[in-house]
């Protein structure tokens, strides 16, 4: 509801006009200064109201079409006064003439004014729409979730839009805390609905299979059964994924991994790759054999664990070399205390920013997990306890 309430917030607010202090909003105000202080140099010798014509057509371009009206309104009668300025001129046949062009000018203006507003309503609306969209598939991660600490960001990369084929997910299950980050081969409205398809099978499944293996099959049945068919399909689709688990009470990962690129643990102590049973990814699970393909690795309280998807691996520079996640990463925390998940998000964000030579047009999505320090988790549940028996 409170989402519902702050759309519509947003939604008002953008509907409003925009602020008018660009440089172009002053081009019609401008032309007519220019056109009066031309008259009252040439003292009417010279027609120059000729030059009222292209306001209205300006102001179609910022301003409302109550705004535009007004502009031919006032620029018809400037035309007027200005050829009353020349005896006989008033109702000559040339200036009638220039009065008619005005008039069906301004008009044509108030029309375009009327289309260039039902736009952009109509754009407002699709990019909120969007961006409500991208808030139920990719949810903020929250800070904390059970014994994890949490952070992540998403970037499209498409220009302009707020979703793509990346996706993310950390929740808290009664087999501990569970993440899947992924990457679907593809983009447009494909990619969407399978990212749609993926997210919605592990926000359920999550919970209900003990097993990472089995959670990982069934996430690529809901691929087989939700993503586009027939004619407009893809048959080649599949999703590149990792699926975790911090299991409760431990100090350990387990992790299944489906074609995606594996984790890097960072910590003190530098920054290290996390070995995987790389299997088939998800949408092309029938090629190869069933198996408990499961990882598990220790961590350490100061290590956080980063996800990422190839858009951030695979940003080039001006020699066009890959973005090499892991030795920056150890460049940058090696010695540090204890890194926490948002400062390295943010730092992969802007290094790979830095990094890539022009704007890339790949998806890009990072997570980044810690475990809590066990006297934090033992002061938790401490408390926890004794809130329950109050």
């Amino acid at each position: 509801m409170r989402e519902r309430t702050d759309l519509r917030r947003n939604l008002r607010s953008e509907l409003r006009p925009p602020d008018p202090r660009g440089w172009v909003w002053w081009l019609p105000l401008v032309a007519v200064l220019v056109d009066v202080l031309a008259e009252l140099i040439v003292r009417g010798r010279e027609p120059v109201s000729f030059l009222l014509i292209a306001v209205p057509p300006l102001a179609a371009a910022t301003r409302g079409p109550r705004g535009t009206a007004l502009s031919a309104v006032v620029c018809l009668g400037l035309q007027m006064w200005m050829a009353a300025r020349r005896p006989g001129h008033f109702d000559e046949q040339h200036h009638v003439a220039v009065y008619a062009a005005m008039t069906l000018i301004g008009i044509a203006s108030v029309a375009l004014a009327e289309q260039r507003e039902r736009t952009r309503r109509h754009l407002i609306r699709a990019n909120s729409v969007a961006e409500a969209m991208q808030r139920t598939l990719l949810r903020p991660v929250p800070r904390r979730l059970g014994p994890v600490r949490a952070a992540g960001f998403y970037e499209a990369g498409e220009g302009g839009t707020l979703v793509g084929g990346d996706l993310y997910d950390v929740c808290e299950t009664p087999f501990g805390v569970r993440a899947i980050i992924g990457d679907v081969r593809g983009k447009g409205l494909g990619a969407v609905q399978t990212v749609a398809a993926v997210l919605g099978s592990f926000r359920v499944s999550a919970h209900e299979w003990q097993s990472l293996t089995s959670l990982a099959q069934r996430l690529e049945l809901s691929i087989a059964r939700n993503s586009p068919a027939g004619e407009d399909g893809d048959p080649e689709l599949f999703v590149t994924a990792l699926v975790l688990e911090f299991p409760p009470g431990g100090d350990e990962v387990r992790i299944v991994d489906r074609g995606h690129p594996p984790p890097v643990a960072v910590g003190p102590q530098g920054a290290r790759r996390l070995d995987t049973a790389p299997g088939l990814p998800l949408g092309l699970g029938a090629l190869g054999a069933d198996g408990d393909d499961t990882t598990v690795h220790r961590l350490a309280p100061s290590e956080v664990l980063v996800l990422h998807t190839d858009g951030v691996s695979e940003a080039r520079d001006a020699a066009g070399v890959f973005y090499p996640v892991l030795e920056r990463l150890g460049e940058r925390f090696t010695g540090e205390r204890a890194p926490d998940p948002e400062a390295v998000v943010t730092f992969v964000r802007t290094d790979a920013d830095h990094w890539s030579a022009d704007s890339d047009n790949d998806d890009r999505a990072v997570l980044a997990l810690a475990l809590r320090a066990p006297e934090e988790r033992a002061g938790r549940s401490g408390r926890t306890r004794r809130g329950q028996a109050s």
